[in-house]
């Protein structure tokens, strides 16, 4: 650093122009000369105070100040991507697991469809079972309702035919025919 600082010096020394003013150089009448000693005391004073350390100094805890931020910058960073990252793979297992949801949702619809469709198709069953019950029920009651007024219709017709062939007499013997056997089942 004084290397730096006496080299301006010695170059303004040896320079032409402040060897160009009129009179002896080494004269307080001399503005060239005064400023030459007023600027190698300056630096002087400067040295004596040591600035230069300070500023060195200065720079040199700004230049660490500014390291470790952004040491602290890098690891924010670092740290922040790791966050990221494992955000990321959250979403992915929570997209999965929502994907595994929604298939087995689906599954689960189509069985139950499924079986609400074979349960259709047993109640269909039963119902046209029940139907056809009905049907051969009524069937049948209607079959012994024409069976049962044809038997009153021959009864009827029998007693009219009967009637008409019939004397008192045939009808007491019948009526005696017909005791006889109560009388004998009976007993």
């Amino acid at each position: 650093m004084r290397k730096l600082i006496l080299f301006p010096a010695v170059l303004a020394l040896t320079s032409g122009p402040a060897l160009a003013a009129e009179g002896p150089f080494f004269s307080l009448g001399n503005t060239d000369f005064v400023v030459l000693v007023s600027f190698i005391v300056f630096i002087g004073i400067l040295f004596y105070f040591k600035v230069p350390t300070l500023i060195g100094g200065l720079l040199d805890k700004r230049a660490i100040a500014i390291r470790s931020e952004l040491d602290e910058a890098r690891a924010l960073r670092e740290e922040a991507q790791s966050l990221l990252a494992s955000y990321e793979r959250k979403q992915k297992e929570v997209q999965e697991q929502a994907d595994r949801i929604v298939a087995q949702a689906r599954d689960e619809a189509a069985a139950v469809a499924t079986q609400a469709k074979a349960d259709l198709e047993k109640s269909i069953g039963r119902r046209i079972a029940a139907a056809e019950d009905q049907i051969a029920s009524a069937e049948a009651a209607a079959i012994k309702e024409v069976r049962d007024r044809a038997v009153v219709i021959a009864i009827g017709a029998a007693r009219d035919v009967i009637a008409k062939q019939m004397t008192a007499a045939d009808g007491n013997k019948l009526i005696d025919d017909g005791i006889d056997v109560v009388d004998a089942k009976l007993h």
